[in-house]
């Protein structure tokens, strides 16, 4: 699956002031890491952003949200917002920092070692 690359950029410019930024290919689409920690993706159009599922739960009652779901079960914590809901940037920036700010309030993953 094909991510819609100008949302990344987007994204990109929006992310990468944080420390301990990484991206990854995932899910067919790109994703951002902080500390190792899952924080933001892109899916075709649409925006993927992890959450405490408190936090999930209050978002998925807003328009253009969705659970996010590839496999038939949905993952709690992870939310779809709509492509054209992100079009403004104030409200990229708003679900950036939702994901972001959750990320980061996790332990630190340990890198693994080559061997």
């Amino acid at each position: 699956m094909a991510y819609d690359e100008a949302l990344a950029a987007r994204i990109r410019d929006l992310i990468t002031p944080r420390s301990d930024v990484t991206e990854r290919k995932m899910f067919g689409g790109i994703a951002w890491m902080l500390g190792g920690n899952m924080a933001l993706g892109v899916l075709g159009e649409d925006l993927l952003v992890r959450m405490a599922r408190d936090d999930a739960e209050r978002a998925l009652a807003e328009p253009d949200t969705r659970v996010f779901d590839m496999t038939g079960r949905p993952a709690p914590g992870m939310v779809v917002v709509a492509g054209p809901a992100v079009g403004g940037d104030p409200e990229l920036a708003r679900w950036v920092d939702a994901g972001a700010d959750h990320a980061a309030s996790l332990p630190p993953k340990q890198k693994k070692a080559k061997q």
